[in-house]
């Protein structure tokens, strides 16, 4: 699981194997080896460096409720997978937070015309 995210979101963010071994300072050949699930138990250190440099909290990795867009897009019905691939992981995640919360849609609703709300009226200072 954690070679396959750092491989998701390698490719969502347009990097190659060699680019992201750079600049996360480690060897390609380690990182290939995590990606393919050769090796399975990184430090926390190599954790914190590939985090680092793909932009997403060290808990990516560990905690399951974090999601590629691609993993998330392959349990979706079909007509939403473009969708979500118009949208930044940091949406999805921010989305699925509100639901895991309880928030229901009518109030994520009502919270989004409230936002829109006081920007007009901060606008029309």
């Amino acid at each position: 699981m954690l070679g396959t995210k750092i491989r998701q979101l390698r490719k969502e963010r347009g990097l190659s194997l060699g680019e992201l071994a750079l600049r996360a300072d480690c060897a390609k050949s380690y990182l290939s080896d995590i990606e393919r699930g050769v090796r399975d138990n990184p430090s926390i250190q190599f954790i914190e460096k590939i985090a680092l440099v793909l932009e997403v909290p060290t808990e990516f990795f560990f905690d399951k409720s974090y999601t590629t867009a691609e993993m998330l897009a392959n349990e979706l019905a079909p007509e939403m997978i473009e969708l979500v691939k118009q949208l930044d992981l940091g949406w999805l995640q921010l989305t699925q937070q509100a639901a895991s919360s309880g928030l229901t849609k009518e109030q994520f609703q009502e919270f989004i015309e409230y936002a829109r709300w006081k920007s007009s009226q901060s606008s029309g200072d």
